[in-house]
């Protein structure tokens, strides 16, 4: 039997109406930030993904999904969307129209080992906002993150943030944390050994190596943060208060990209389902991404978030999601083509209907009533075809009605 890929999932039933739920929420809060739309392709030529996220980093090195086309180009299924969304703004010399805001929502691919919370093809959403670099600004796309999360129902996160500061901060930083790691070589990971010399800083928060008191006790980013960084990371902080969003400072996230300079942050759950893969929203600002795409220099920022795991939170919360309600079932008797008439002109007047196509017994018929929880259920049959008149059942006081079928629009109007 054939089954789907390791790391995939089938997303239905509910399960589908909370993804649909999570996008629809997405693509209506961003209109309050006057945010636009960019749909991505699916894969971009490797180089994008190897410039745009570093060739130091994991997901470069072990988690990409590779290939060759048919003319033998070397191609990638994004793992991300940033990079795709830098090219996409270089490619269309959209750095010469000032300020561009956009967020997406769509597919990313990872080779990674599946557990809960985390696949190898799984949904991003998120932005990315060119053209503005202002601390007030970081702290609006922090707050904007966590505020659409908190509109899903989701009570227990916790935003964490830190500062990585600008270009010069960051090498400082690396040769300070290179040479403070070097010294407990035998005692690190094999994977941060690996990282050592090539992402130094990407071993602070290693999952394992993290936990140890010496990685804790090292070298904190901010500490060695130039003048002008600094009261960068203030002002952010300082806005984040006047925003009223609560926030921890943590020096262990540095995040594993290596676009990233001044503001990173994440937004993490404490629900145990998820376990290690609790971070459920991340970002930060990339002011050197665009020139190392070969773009003009352009400050850039944004987050992402993964869909499926706030399914997971918001189906363990227990948060809300509304149930996409049947408006009318209609019990077609006889299999006649009345029916499917009023149907179709329900339908087109923006109620949601089903009909039975199968020309089931009345039993079989009150089974899908059951099944589908309508608000009326109209039932056709022969009379009802010759007389022009529908019998409309009220599904909650079960009362019976009849309405001429020129009337029934007005009837479910007034009713619905």
């Amino acid at each position: 039997m054939l089954q789907k890929p390791k790391g995939t999932l089938d997303i239905k039933g509910k399960d589908a109406k909370s993804y649909k739920y999570i996008e629809n929420a997405f693509n209506n809060f961003m209109s309050l930030y006057n945010y636009e739309y960019i749909k991505l392709p699916t894969f971009e030529v490797t180089e994008l993904f190897y410039r745009g996220m570093g060739e130091s980093t994991d997901v470069v090195n072990k988690e990409t999904y590779d290939f060759i086309d048919k003319s033998g180009r070397k191609m990638t299924l994004r793992p991300e969307f940033t990079a795709g969304v830098v090219r996409s703004f270089i490619e269309n010399k959209e750095y010469t129209d000032g300020i561009k805001k956009y967020f997406y929502f769509g597919s990313s691919f990872r080779y990674e080992r599946p557990q809960k919370g985390r696949l190898r093809e799984f949904t991003q959403g998120g932005v990315e906002a060119f053209g503005i670099k202002n601390p007030a600004f970081d702290a609006e796309i922090i707050s904007m993150a966590y505020r659409f999360l908190s509109s899903l129902g989701l009570v227990n996160l916790k935003v964490r943030i830190n500062s990585l500061g600008d270009r010069e901060s960051r090498q400082t930083y690396s040769e300070m944390i290179r040479e403070y790691l070097s010294k407990d070589y035998d005692n690190l990971c094999d994977i941060c050994k690996e990282r050592l010399n090539r992402n130094p800083l990407r071993i602070l928060d290693c999952k394992y190596d993290g936990e140890r008191e010496y990685i804790k006790n090292a070298p904190k980013s901010v500490d060695y943060l130039n003048e002008e960084s600094k009261e960068y990371y203030n002002k952010v902080k300082e806005m984040l208060e006047v925003l009223d969003i609560p926030y921890i400072e943590d020096s262990s996230l540095v995040r594993g990209l290596d676009y990233y300079s001044h503001t990173v942050f994440e937004i993490v759950s404490d629900l145990e389902e998820l376990g290690k893969a609790n971070t459920v929203c991340a970002g930060g600002r990339y002011d050197n991404l665009v020139e190392l795409l070969d773009g003009p220099t352009t400050p850039g920022i944004g987050f992402a978030f993964g869909v499926e795991r706030l399914m997971i939170l918001m189906e363990e919360l227990e948060a809300f999601i509304p149930e996409i309600n049947l408006d009318v079932f209609i019990m077609n008797l006889d299999n006649n083509l009345y029916s499917y008439q009023v149907a179709d002109d329900l339908r087109n007047s923006g109620f949601t209907v089903e009909i039975d196509y199968t020309n089931k017994n009345m039993k079989a018929l009150w089974k899908l009533v059951d099944k589908y929880n309508p608000r009326y259920v109209i039932i056709i049959g022969e009379d009802e075809v010759k007389s022009g008149y529908l019998t409309v059942k009220d599904n909650i006081t079960k009362e019976e009605t009849k309405v001429k079928e020129s009337e029934i629009i007005d009837f479910l109007d007034m009713n619905i």
